[in-house]
């Protein structure tokens, strides 16, 4: 089953994350943005028009550089440069942004300026004082952060999406080395739609 076009557009808006994440152009952003919310509201399956041959370019918003990597997904199961985005983000990045509240920017200060990589540290972190005392923060933040935190030990055994994205990985490269016929693989459901928690890991795949 190839990636349908909420895969694709979903895929698009995690790089858009990355590429802020890094501080990259606001320009290139916003074109990932743009080009997500265009294909989430196209009727025709992008699996579709690959197939068929059809120029991606055509579709408002979609340049040279996204239709490559719309057709790269389809053919392989992957894109390449959002596998690197991944892997160039600091240890924990990932698992900082399951906290209810923090986003890509703030992730990264607290990984970069405190050296933190995992929830108990960042809140080790606050009830010390250090969270507080960062740019942009102070005590309010600080402790509606440490609410964040505390809610998510109710939510029960789930995992934090940088971990669940790294066994999916593991769990894809293992299953290719296995399966020769295997076409596209990539992960779906939770763990596709980034969600903060994963509860178990989906993926969808194609034999050839």
């Amino acid at each position: 089953m190839p990636a349908n076009n909420e895969d694709i557009a979903q895929l698009f808006e995690n790089m858009a994350t990355l590429l802020e994440m890094k501080g990259d152009s606001v320009f290139k952003i916003r074109a990932y943005q743009r080009a997500a919310r265009t294909i989430e509201h196209l009727s025709l399956p992008l699996s579709q028009a690959v197939a068929e041959d059809a120029d991606l370019k055509k579709i408002p918003g979609i340049g040279k550089a996204i239709s490559d990597k719309i057709q790269e997904l389809l053919k392989t199961g992957k894109v390449s440069a959002y596998d690197r985005l991944v892997a160039e983000l600091p240890k924990g990045v990932l698992d900082l942004m399951a906290i209810p509240g923090v986003g890509p920017k703030t992730a990264m200060l607290l990984t970069q300026e405190l050296g933190l990589d995992s929830v108990d540290q960042v809140e080790a972190a606050i009830h010390d004082g250090r969270v507080a005392a960062l740019p942009r923060m102070g005590t309010k933040a600080a402790d509606t952060l440490l609410r964040h935190i505390q809610a998510i030990s109710l939510r029960g055994d789930r995992t934090p999406i940088g971990d669940a994205l790294s066994l999916a990985e593991d769990v894809i490269a293992s299953l290719r080395a296995e399966c020769p016929a295997l076409g596209s693989l990539f992960p779906a459901g939770s763990l596709r739609r980034w969600e903060e928690t994963i509860g178990d890991i989906d993926l969808i795949g194609t034999t050839s």
